[in-house]
Parts: C-alpha cells; sequence; structure tokens
C-alpha cells in the first residue's frame, strides 16, 4: 500500500517534471555561456561613459572644494 502511494508522485515527478526542469535548466546555462549581446554591450559602453564622466565630476567638485575651504575634508572624511 505504501509503495503504490509513492510510486505514483515519483512517475508523475519522472515524466512531467523532471523534463522540463533539465530542459530550463540546460537552456538557462547555453544562454549564460553566450556572453553578452549587442545591446548588453552597448548599455555596458553607455554606463561605462555615464560613470566616467561623473567620477570627472566629482573630481572637478573635490578641486573646487579644495580651493575655497580646504578643511572640508577633514570634517566629512571618515
Amino acid at each position: 500500500m505504501t509503495a503504490a502511494i509513492i510510486t505514483g508522485p515519483i512517475i508523475v515527478f519522472l515524466i512531467f517534471v523532471a523534463p522540463i526542469w533539465l530542459f530550463l535548466h540546460y537552456r538557462g546555462k547555453t544562454k549564460s555561456e553566450q556572453g553578452l549581446t549587442s545591446e548588453d554591450y552597448e548599455r555596458l559602453e553607455s554606463l561605462t561613459s555615464k560613470a566616467e564622466s561623473l567620477q570627472k565630476r566629482v573630481d572637478t567638485l573635490e578641486r573646487i572644494l579644495d580651493s575655497e575651504s580646504p578643511s572640508w575634508r577633514q570634517n566629512h572624511e571618515r
């Protein structure tokens, strides 16, 4: 009796769930191995250029603060 109760869910799992699970697993692995798409690469380039421009702005602001208030770093850095 207990063998019949366990056998049913195991058969359902092996017929329906396991193949779908394996398909989705290997499809995801294939996608991750392909690397960046051209859209991803363009987005990465855009974000890199924005980060560089923001870094330049921060450097400029720090130079301005250094010239106008030399002790600002002591008050705001940890």
